[in-house]
């Protein structure tokens, strides 16, 4: 929809708030990001791109609000998606959060969140105990394939593994490439379908979640799906920066099944894959020490 950010905050806040100020933060590497202070003193935040981006912050918005939507967890609330033809820009308007630092029981609560958030029943999202979305979506700026499955295993091999393996042909060898399929062929016995599908946030590494001055957990910049739920949590583990407590806080609401630890290195496979993708060589040797563990 095309709505200038000027006309689309004042349909959000009235038609006497004006845009006061826009103040460059922190959005990623894709987007640039906007703190845009109004005339009634309220904030909002605001991620711009090129016109031609304007599915991405869709896909965002409709990501955040499945989130919302589970009850379990903060998000940054999304406002609207959209053009500015006076700008010729496409841009993701969300609530302002207000970061602070965790505190107390902030990595219990995160864990004890996510894991009620994974335990919501997912019908809305996939009827029918399915694993997709409603939609395809991003991971990062790579396009993200959510065609639903029957089964989790198979939707993982054929619209997690094996689009992120073609967009990577120029790094294998043929021995990357033995390996490759020696795995593919291998993963129904090497993951496990789980006990019922679950929300995902889809790219849960430390900087896709802020704490705020409540000392609360709030996710951003998902890449939200229904699968299984040791995916996401395999994806703290990849970069670091989750406290063991946020899995204690996990384990009081819902079990890990055996096993995972096993596991954990091929659901981050498809995440390697994509920094290999969109960031080159230095991923390959992490790419190629799983698939030579487990292929």
């Amino acid at each position: 929809m095309d709505i200038s950010i000027r006309q689309c905050i004042r349909n959000f806040f009235g038609n006497e708030i004006q845009i006061k100020g826009r103040v460059p933060v922190s959005g990623g590497d894709i987007n640039q990001a906007y703190r845009l202070d109004l005339s009634d003193g309220n904030s909002v935040f605001l991620k711009v791109n090129r016109p031609d981006l304007e599915d991405m912050f869709h896909a965002e918005k409709e990501g955040l609000a499945a989130l919302a939507a589970s009850g379990a967890i903060a998000v940054a609330r999304p406002l609207f998606a959209g053009k500015d033809p006076e700008e010729s820009i496409s841009y993701l308007l969300l609530e302002y959060v207000q970061e602070g630092s965790p505190f107390g029981s902030f990595w219990e609560d995160f864990g004890r969140s996510l894991a009620l958030m994974h335990r919501q029943n997912t019908d809305t999202f996939t009827p029918g105990g399915r694993f997709g979305f409603t939609r395809n979506n991003y991971i990062g700026r790579t396009p993200q394939s959510n065609t639903t499955y029957n089964l989790f295993v198979p939707f993982f091999r054929k619209e997690r593994l094996l689009p992120q393996i073609r967009m990577a042909d120029q790094w294998f060898d043929k021995k990357d490439y033995s390996a490759i399929e020696r795995l593919l062929d291998r993963l129904d016995e090497l993951l496990i379908e789980p006990a019922f599908p679950s929300l995902l946030h889809g790219d849960l590494w430390a900087g896709n979640f802020l704490s705020d001055t409540e000392g609360k957990a709030v996710l951003i910049d998902p890449a939200a799906y229904v699968g299984c739920a040791e995916a996401d949590l395999a994806m703290t583990e990849l970069f670091g920066g989750f406290s063991s407590r946020f899995y204690d806080g996990y384990r009081e609401v819902t079990s890990i099944a055996y096993g995972y630890e096993d596991r954990k290195d091929l659901y981050n496979l498809y995440h390697l894959l994509n920094h290999l993708n969109l960031f080159g060589s230095g991923y390959l040797s992490s790419v190629r020490r799983i698939l030579y563990r487990y292929g």
